[in-house]
Order: structure tokens, then sequence, then C-alpha cells
């Protein structure tokens, strides 16, 4: 079976949609758990997917270079982009719902039109490939992660750099940006997290306790909290005003591949390759609940506070109620 790749939960609370390595999108009823539609004709491993709700549209990105906006309801490919030599690795729906940005192996960052189908520009900002992408809530703004060390700040209407966030020694992997559109988080392999000012371009605040790469991030709802996931199979939740250490979530036995956060900001989920989906308390940090799968576990997602959605990388995915967990 090939790994599910990229899930993201609609925000009906009752659908999912999946990506995988078999080179397929899945939109799964999480009331019935069955698949409503396989999207077929990507020709390369699905790395990245987005849904615009309003439009009932998605978009996915793939291995093969290629770009596709499709139609939840009927399951029709609408438009395709054939967007770069490389593979395309992450996707950010902006605001008004009508443009998305792509971030590639290659270094660049597309924006693209989803009305018309074309790109609208190209951004150059790394000398490496880009791991992560945000836009920010003025929607004029965005934010990208590389594997060059850094992170660059984009006004996306004057193609300008805003700045160049210089200050990892080695690549980032997720990034958080507050609701305020003020500040942003970066986790990277150099074990560290960062508290950036998007205004001034200095780094605020950095994060030592991991002793692995950082591979997910979470914000909590009150938004002086972030949770962080680690190579070091431990989860840390942090203090963004004071830089401290609140709680060390420990239990799993290999690699956090992703963390999520309800509304509630009263528990957490991991996921990890040791085939574990935990439940944690973000009060107490006890271990909850514990549900094993067969194969590593890849993503995971809150459909709703009470509804939670996994992909694994045996390509199964898991609908659970949390009284099931």
């Amino acid at each position: 079976m090939s790994s599910v790749t990229a899930l993201v939960a609609l925000a009906d609370g009752s659908h999912a949609l999946s990506g995988s390595e078999d080179h397929t999108l899945r939109l799964w009823d999480l009331t019935t758990r069955e698949i409503l539609y396989r999207h077929e004709g990507h020709t390369g491993a699905v790395r990245a997917v987005a849904v615009l709700d309003h439009a009932r549209c998605a978009i996915s990105g793939s291995d093969d270079t290629t770009l596709r906006l499709w139609d939840l309801t009927t399951g029709q490919t609408l438009r395709t982009l054939e967007a770069h030599s490389d593979g395309i690795t992450t996707i950010a729906v902006l605001p008004d719902g009508r443009r998305a940005l792509f971030g590639f192996e290659a270094s660049t960052l597309w924006l693209w039109d989803l009305t018309t189908g074309e790109p609208v520009c190209t951004y150059e900002p790394h000398s490496d490939g880009i791991t992560a992408v945000a836009v920010l809530p003025d929607g004029g703004h965005a934010l990208s992660s590389s594997h060059d060390d850094t992170l660059k700040l984009w006004n996306l209407a004057t193609r300008e750099l805003v700045w160049d966030l210089v200050g990892h020694s080695s690549t980032v992997n997720a990034i958080a940006v507050l609701p305020d559109g003020s500040r942003a988080l970066s986790g990277s392999d150099d074990h560290t997290l960062r508290l950036w000012d998007l205004v001034t371009g200095e780094t605020l605040r950095r994060f030592r306790g991991h002793s692995a790469p950082i591979s997910a991030l979470a914000m909590v709802s009150d938004d002086r909290r972030v949770l962080s996931g680690s190579w070091d199979n431990t989860l840390r939740l942090w203090d963004l005003e004071t830089g401290e250490t609140l709680l060390i979530l420990e239990g799993h036995s290999r690699s956090i591949t992703a963390v999520a956060v309800p509304a509630d900001g009263r528990r957490a989920l991991s996921s990890s390759y040791d085939h574990t989906l935990r439940l944690w308390d973000l009060v107490t940090g006890d271990c909850l609940a514990e549900f094993v799968a067969d194969a590593g576990i890849t993503c995971v997602a809150f459909a709703r506070d009470d509804l939670v959605v996994a992909g694994s990388a045996d390509g199964r995915i898991h609908v659970l109620e949390m009284h099931e967990l």
C-alpha cells in the first residue's frame, strides 16, 4: 500500500480529503467512513492538498510537477497547470479564495489565479527547496521556509522581499503565523524554535529543549502557547512570552510526524512512526488515550472537537470519535 502524504478536514466537519503516494486524492465521508470520490489524474505522488470550502473545490500538488483544481462535487478535474521541472511541496490558499501559493522543490514560489488557471507571478526567494508556506491574515504577505535554513517574508503585490529571516543553522521544517500577523514561529532541524517579529524582522525568542529536529508545530487557541513535535520522540508545550517549556509529553517511541490542537485548547493529538496516535491533556501533560495502527501514522487533523481523522503509511484513513480513543 502507498502512504497517505497529505490530509485536510473540510470546514463542514463531515468530510476529509487525502492525498497519497499512489497518485490519487480521495474524498471521504466521515459519517459513513466511505470514499465518495477517488480523484485520478496525477502521475506522481500527491504531496500537498488544500480545500476551497466556499467553492467545493480542492487543489493538489504532485511530484509529477503539476497542479490540479478539482470539483469536489463531481470528482472532475477543472484545471491543470504544468508548473515546474520539480515537484510541489506545499500549498497555501489566500483569504480571497481566488488565488493560491505553491512551493517547489526547486526553491521557487508560484502565485496561481484559480479563476483563470493561469500563474500570476513567480518568486525566487530561496537557494534550496521550499518546505512550507503560510499566508498572513492580511492576504497581502506570505512567509516561506526552506532547506536553505531561512524564512522569507514577501509582499505578494509588489513581489518585494520584506524580510530575510536568518538565524537557524539547518532546514526549517515548520512555520506557524500568529492570528494578528505580527509574529511567526519556526521549527528547524537545528533542534530549536524561533519566534520572529514580522514587523522588524528580528528574532524575539529562541526555544531550546528538543534534542533532534523539529517536525511539527501547532498554536494553542489562547495564542500564548505553542506545541512542537520532534524526531526525539517527544512533544513540548512552550510559553511564547517567556520561552519556557511548560510540559514535556513523553510516550512515543519513534519520531513525531504531526500535531493538532482543537479549538478548546485543552487537548492535543500527536502522530508518530511508532504506529500510534496519542491524545494529550495540555493542562496536566497526561496521555489520555492511545490508538494503535498497523503502520506509521503520517498525518492527523481534527475534523471537529469530537472527531479525528488520520492517515498512515499503509494507505489507510482512520476516523475516530474521541470516545473511541
